[in-house]
């Protein structure tokens, strides 16, 4: 892959998601690599989730309980967490490590955040907000970039939902 550019761009880009709402805005990075992946589906053409159906739902937290990954540098984690429980509510929780002692680190070698949000109707007012705060690096949301999603369904049967506006892709 070229880095996306004026002549250069993916044509297709295809992932999972964790959430996927009835606009196509999608939660990403419960594997805590949402970064990479908004850089990818960015420089592609087009961008689309396959996906089963428990990850389909009319809003965005209706089933995804585990809150918004968000990717901060380490020495910024604390403040990071305090600004947005004051400004948006919910709680940030670090992410910790399973099977080890400490945080999850990123493949970038930061931490992550997972906010555990209350509702809200204006992602993208929400994800400007979040990203304004000094010492974060991206959100797990991923909005206006999916074109198309594919839902398996648990009978072998497939739901295609496309994003509102788009007439013919993939």
């Amino acid at each position: 892959m070229k880095p996306c550019g004026r002549q250069d761009v993916l044509d297709i880009s295809i992932d999972g998601a964790d959430e996927v709402d009835n606009q196509l805005n999608c939660i990403k990075g419960g594997g805590a690599c949402q970064f990479q992946e908004k850089i990818v589906a960015s420089c592609a053409k087009d961008f689309i989730i396959i996906a089963d159906y428990r990850k389909d739902s009319e809003n965005l937290g209706q089933k995804w309980k585990r809150g918004v990954p968000i990717e901060v540098l380490p020495v910024a984690y604390r403040p990071v967490k305090l600004k947005i429980e004051a400004m948006l509510g919910g709680v940030a929780k670090l992410r910790m490590a399973e099977y080890k002692a400490g945080p999850i680190v990123t493949d970038n070698g930061n931490f992550v955040l997972d906010w555990l949000f209350e509702e809200h109707a204006d992602w993208v007012e929400v994800n400007t907000a979040i990203k304004l705060i000094p010492g974060v690096v991206e959100t797990g949301l991923f909005l206006n970039l999916a074109k198309v999603a594919y839902f398996g369904n648990a009978d072998g049967t497939v739901k295609v939902r496309k994003a509102p506006g788009v007439q013919n892709c993939c």
